[in-house]
């Protein structure tokens, strides 16, 4: 009787699919994350004293404008607001600094986070990884009134949580996505990132117009407050320790991932298989194609409003809105593309490798063959949108493509291997800014946008032809460790105390 009022007490049962709440509070939570990294990229135009900074620099903008653009008007870096005097002086140097100390974060607390989240619960991970963000947004304004260097300590907090965002979600995947529906669900998990980001460097350049760039900060971080709350009450770190959910949806679950709650236990009890992780071909092309095409992913991401700038020349009003309609279709692209893939695997069609190299193919070919073309396109300004557009939303094929093959070869060790290669894939979100500033710098036309995009082309081709090789769908034989004496204890004593469990249950039924 008991367990029959607990079933009929679920709220969810028969109504809502408890692992797409998962998806869809993960995928929030992604943008959460990746919304409020960027939220300073706009808010910074509206904080910097821009005729102080120039004044004791010496800068001159109009210096830097190449022969060869479309137009001699130069604007803004800003994709949302017009460059408007703040009240802190901060030299290039230090705008730089504080820009890029997120990524000092991000980079050290990868690792150390995929362990914890397999070894632990990586549904505390990320909601820690979301907390430590709003709390770090919320006290921006004040530390950057205190001096830059508080600011810097707030975003490399803020790198912290973002490092230990995606070794979180890939564990929550390995425990929640069925085989048949990993694509689609990591997908949709995933694509948050690129929503988030659109939509927050869009409200905040409307706050930050409007209200204030202060209010970037305590709006954004306090609305986003409400998803801790939900995401504490409505998810679980596996299926069987989930509160609202079906029976049905448990067991297809289950079944379908070939593990039991005693099984989930003494996965978490695996030790790292080092030498046969980084010696594996499987892994290494997974590595390789993450840290190549990060290095597209990031061009467009950070660099595209200034390509449309000063190569292209657009209005910043134009600017915000294009910058934005490429990411939607991104988003669109890998939900339509990963659910495609899922139904041919499904139906014996293809093989999770084929879907795994399919997508890979679309988030690297198409890419670099919009990029060769975009260096000769020259002012013809709806071409160049239009590839770019195009660039951007084939990109989202990494969503189900080698972001999401890191479950395929070893669903135990889903965590720690995203970790190691988000770590390496994230170098080129330190370097590309560097790469890009120098070139355009010292010409901001499209000659010097030639040589940014044939590099990129470089790392894509490497990415094709290494993964298209080497990457597997296939479970990888070091994912099965071997039970020892020691290892075989802790199942069996699990095992025992659910039979005590079951013995016990008739006097609970008979109360």
């Amino acid at each position: 009787m008991v367990e029959e009022v607990k079933t009929r007490g679920n709220p969810c049962e028969g109504k809502i699919s408890s692992r797409y709440i998962l998806a869809v509070l993960g995928s929030v939570g992604l943008g959460i994350v990746y919304g409020l990294k960027v939220n300073l990229h706009v808010a910074i135009v509206s904080m910097v004293n821009h005729t102080a900074v120039a004044a004791t620099e010496g800068s001159d903008h109009e210096s830097s404008v190449g022969e060869s653009n479309c137009a001699s008007e130069v604007l803004s870096n800003s994709t949302a607001v017009p460059a408007e005097d703040g009240p802190f002086a901060w030299p290039g140097t230090v705008q730089g600094i504080l820009l890029s100390a997120y990524f000092w974060g991000y980079l050290v607390a990868q690792i150390p986070g995929g362990r914890v989240a397999e070894l632990f619960s990586a549904k505390w991970v990320m909601f820690f990884s979301v907390a430590i963000n709003i709390v770090c947004t919320l006290l921006t304004p004040l530390m950057a009134q205190l001096h830059f260097g508080a600011l810097i300590a707030m975003r490399i907090g803020e790198g912290i949580g973002g490092g230990v965002s995606f070794p979180a979600m890939h564990v929550m995947l390995a425990h929640w996505a069925p085989p048949s529906e990993r694509s689609v669900m990591s997908s949709i998990v995933y694509a948050g990132t690129a929503l988030g980001t659109v939509v927050f460097m869009l409200v905040s350049g409307i706050i930050a117009g409007a209200v204030g760039w202060a209010e970037v900060f305590y709006i954004e971080g306090g609305v986003s407050l409400i998803w801790l709350i939900l995401w504490t009450v409505l998810v679980a770190d596996s299926p069987t320790s989930q509160r609202f959910i079906s029976k049905e949806e448990r067991d297809f679950i289950v079944s379908s991932l070939n593990q039991g709650q005693e099984g989930v236990k003494h996965e978490e009890k695996h030790k790292m298989p080092w030498k046969s992780v980084l010696t594996s071909p499987a892994f290494l092309a997974i590595l390789v194609a993450h840290t190549c095409s990060n290095w597209g992913w990031y061009m467009v991401l950070i660099e595209l409003p200034l390509y449309m700038k000063t190569a292209l020349n657009f209005k910043i009003s134009e600017n915000a809105v294009l910058t934005a309609v490429p990411f939607l279709c991104m988003w669109l692209f890998s939900l339509i593309l990963s659910k495609t893939l899922d139904t041919l695997r499904e139906r014996k069609f293809i093989s999770t490798t084929t879907a795994r190299k399919t997508a890979t193919g679309c988030a690297s070919v198409i890419p670099m063959i919009c990029f060769i073309a975009l260096c000769y396109v020259g002012c013809q300004r709806a071409l160049a949108v239009f590839l770019m557009t195009l660039a951007v939303m084939s990109i989202g094929g990494m969503f189900c493509g080698f972001l999401s093959n890191h479950i395929d070869i070893a669903p135990n060790f889903a965590g720690t291997l995203m970790a190691l290669t988000n770590t390496v894939a994230t170098i080129p979100g330190i370097i590309v800014p560097v790469f890009v500033g120098k070139l355009t710098t010292a010409d901001s036309s499209i000659r010097s946008w030639r040589i940014i995009f044939w590099t990129t082309v470089g790392f894509y081709i490497v990415e094709i032809l290494v993964y298209m090789v080497f990457a597997s769908g296939e479970e990888q034989p070091w994912n099965k460790v071997e039970e020892s004496a020691g290892e075989s204890q802790p199942l069996t004593s699990t095992k025992q105390k659910k039979e005590e469990i079951n013995v016990e249950k008739p006097e609970v039924k008979a109360i």
